[in-house]
């Protein structure tokens, strides 16, 4: 972990289970509180942290424990950064099917994806799509 005055960064492999979904958001939000970090950027943060790593632990490495994922954050005055790797082959994000469109309306999954763009505030893929990053302004 790198700490240089108000900045807390650090780098964090977790295996592939589910279990880790909820220790990495409550170990990030307890951190993001110390940054007086308000309630509602909280809950955006929770959500998005959570739905991305429980993705890349199922659709990345489809549940393979084995598998790791890579998680990279940065908490700074004004800004939240989160990388998340997978070691899976990857998606094509520009081909996600909108879960708001009336075929889509009643499928019980699919809209992940569709929630972090909303909430976060940039959203930015590598090429392979095997890894995100997440940005989110802080007030």
């Amino acid at each position: 972990m790198n700490r240089r005055n108000d900045i807390v960064e650090e780098s964090i492999t977790i295996p592939g289970e589910i279990s880790r979904v909820r220790e990495i958001s409550s170990m990030l939000l307890k951190k993001l509180k110390a940054h007086k970090v308000s309630e509602d950027a909280l809950f955006d943060i929770r959500l998005c942290v959570e739905e991305t790593v429980r993705n890349a632990i199922q659709h990345g490495n489809p549940s393979d424990k084995k598998a790791s994922v890579k998680i990279n954050y940065r908490i700074e005055p004004g800004l939240f950064t989160i990388e998340v790797e997978d070691a899976g082959a990857g998606f094509d994000h520009n081909n996600v099917p909108d879960p708001t469109h009336d075929e889509n309306l009643m499928k019980t999954s699919g809209r992940g994806v569709y929630l972090v763009r909303r909430l976060m505030d940039k959203v930015e893929y590598n090429k392979k799509g095997n890894k995100v990053k997440l940005i989110k302004y802080l007030k």
